[in-house]
């Protein structure tokens, strides 16, 4: 098989002795971070546990995307702790935090392929990076990967030839050749087709499910959601509304939660 992905469990001495059993993967702890006098995320808790797909929900500029910011490490709390791959990352300087992204990896809003690399040169890059393969190897797994992900034929095409959705699954193909552990999604389905929006769901889905990836989901696609997500987050005004499965979410009382819900069943 082409892809093998990673134990979930660190092979660090101090997280054996400690364990991780029952321990969720990623885990916000009171998290507040305010840019000047806007505050984005005031007191934010959550959890993602190891094979959980979480989708953060709420509109535009609540704080989704920093939230992903945090778990990559770009960003730093105010106060609060990020932990993430079972590790407390809020202290990490940027050699523990590159260990880090080599077991969580993002897939961001604009795909961020290098515009001067074909689509396959673009998910060989981290294959190439590691040193580790021959180029028939790496030859093999771009090809599995691009499969995959509904992409193959594309291969050399470079990413100006692309539409959005097709650059975003192949974004998909190249942190996957990273053989992550997980895998962040900002706004899949941002600026798609509706087609386009429905397959890219499809395939996110079908990932956790071959590859028993944990996810995170940042969407204000209240259908992405309602596919993917094992527990939602729905932040509001820089907190937490509502935490917890989608079902559960169905039955909330919440007036901003419950016009997001009724906004998703009107029939234009």
């Amino acid at each position: 098989m082409y892809y093998e992905p990673v134990s979930a469990t660190p092979q660090q001495p101090e997280a054996n002795e400690n364990g991780h059993k029952g321990a969720p993967y990623i885990d916000f702890r009171h998290v507040s971070k305010a840019f000047g006098d806007n505050h984005v995320l005031t007191d934010v808790s959550f959890d993602v546990m190891p094979g959980e797909t979480v989708c953060i929900l709420g509109r535009s500029g609540v704080g989704k995307s920093v939230s992903l910011h945090h778990i990559m490490g770009f960003l730093k709390p105010d106060s609060g702790r990020v932990i993430v791959a079972f590790e407390d990352i809020t202290d990490y300087d940027n050699q523990e935090l590159e260990r880090i992204r080599k077991k969580v990896t993002m897939v961001f809003q604009n795909g961020a392929l290098f515009d001067s690399l074909t689509v396959g040169e673009n998910v060989a890059f981290p294959l190439r990076e590691r040193r580790e393969l021959s180029e028939e190897q790496i030859f093999q797994i771009v090809d599995g990967l691009l499969d995959m992900v509904g992409v193959k034929p594309m291969r050399d095409l470079f990413p100006a030839e692309l539409s959005t959705g097709m650059k975003r699954s192949v974004a998909i193909a190249r942190a996957l050749a990273a053989q992550p552990e997980c895998v962040l999604y900002d706004e899949p389905t941002t600026m798609v087709d509706p087609l386009m929006a429905q397959l890219l769901g499809d395939l996110i889905k079908r990932l956790k499910l071959q590859l028993h990836l944990t996810s995170v989901v940042v969407t204000h696609d209240m259908r992405l959601a309602r596919k993917l997500a094992d527990r939602v987050v729905f932040l509001h005004d820089a907190r937490v509304l509502f935490f917890g499965t989608y079902p559960e979410m169905e039955q909330c009382e919440e007036p901003i939660v419950r016009e997001f819900l009724e906004l998703d069943e009107l029939k234009i």
